[in-house]
């Protein structure tokens, strides 16, 4: 399996990964986390366009999707219940993790990829996706509080510092 950054002729394959993806947190008992068509093909078009969008192949096929940000995140300047272990330096976000449910291992190559951009690691996850939060302790993030989407959403946010 190999990382790549994501190209336009990637979206159809990325849409597929990502509706599987929903299809995963569904039947684990997040059914609201993404709602049908979220994230949109323009989300993953503007995240193609910023340079952020990756995807892993195997074997020239797309089987997993991320979003790899430099931060600062502005949904991330506030956080309730807590604090993040570091404030000051720059970090990377994580967003939009998925792959299909075959394949095994993802994101630690996600954690691994972004690892080598940097030691101070941001991410988010809702409070019913177990399966994240349970992948999140495993590689060494701590939990530090709730931050609140655009929308209002609450979500609850995880740092890793190397």
């Amino acid at each position: 399996m190999t990382v790549r950054q994501a190209i336009a002729a990637d979206i159809p394959a990325i849409m597929t990964v990502l509706e599987a993806a929903r299809g995963i947190m569904r039947a684990s008992g997040n059914p609201s986390q993404w709602p049908d068509g979220y994230p949109t093909q323009e989300m993953i078009e503007n995240d193609l366009a910023q340079g952020v969008g990756k995807v892993f192949e195997t074997d020239g096929t797309v089987v997993a999707y991320f979003a790899c940000i430099p931060g600062p995140d502005p949904t991330y300047a506030y956080i309730e219940d807590g604090a993040w272990l570091e404030d000051t330096l720059p970090y990377y976000v994580i967003h939009r993790i998925a792959s299909l449910p075959q394949v095994h291992g993802i994101f630690k190559g996600i954690i691994s990829y972004t690892a080598r951009l940097t030691g101070n690691i941001r991410i988010d996850t809702h409070k019913d996706n177990r399966i994240m939060q349970h992948l999140l302790e495993k590689h060494g993030f701590s939990y530090c509080g709730i931050i609140y989407l655009a929308n209002g959403d609450p979500r609850l946010a995880y740092q890793r510092l190397q």
